[in-house]
């Protein structure tokens, strides 16, 4: 009786380990994702324009004033509602921002920046994703502040709009200037 009780208990123990975890994803917040390289360096890199496919960037790039770097790319629907809100905080504020064309083709990015406008000081193309991937970039569109000195500062997931910029990321960013 005692092994038949316990062959009962094994899937009831599972059932409830199950719900445990799934109750307590139901109050975490997906866009907080905590990134080990806040207060990090720029990972090193070797990267090509997406407009000029002979010129290549580096890490240094990210030095030298305050700055935005945005994950995006042209199969991400939620990035076509941010870019909209880029190119309008870039004219407003007259914010430095990178672009980081992320796992896309650059045909299709050429397209769309020609199309929607082009808010980068300077378009990054990293068609493999391995910048994406030093950065920890789980999916387009991510945002990372990063300060004159080329440390990452804060990385925000999801689309930067008027809430977020005002909210959460103008303070930061103006903490860096």
């Amino acid at each position: 009786m005692n092994r038949r009780m316990l062959i009962l208990f094994i899937p009831l123990t599972l059932f409830l380990l199950g719900c445990i975890f799934l109750y307590r994803g139901l109050f975490s917040d997906p866009s907080k994702l905590e990134s080990v390289l806040i207060e990090q360096p720029v990972p090193e890199f070797a990267l090509t324009s997406l407009q000029h496919p002979d010129q290549t960037f580096s890490r240094s790039i990210f030095t030298g004033q305050p700055m935005l770097l945005n994950v995006w790319a042209t199969w991400c629907p939620t990035c076509y509602a941010e870019h909209e809100y880029l190119n309008e905080l870039k004219a407003r504020e007259d914010i430095y921002i990178v672009g980081m064309n992320y796992k896309d083709e650059r045909t299709k990015a050429l397209r769309w920046l020609k199309n929607l406008g082009n808010p980068y000081a300077i378009d990054l193309y990293d068609p493999d994703g391995m910048l994406g991937l030093d950065l920890g970039v789980y999916g387009a569109p991510e945002t990372f502040l990063i300060d004159s000195q080329g440390i990452i500062r804060y990385r925000h997931v999801g689309d930067v709009n008027d809430q977020v910029w005002q909210k959460t990321l103008k303070p930061i960013f103006e903490q860096m200037e």
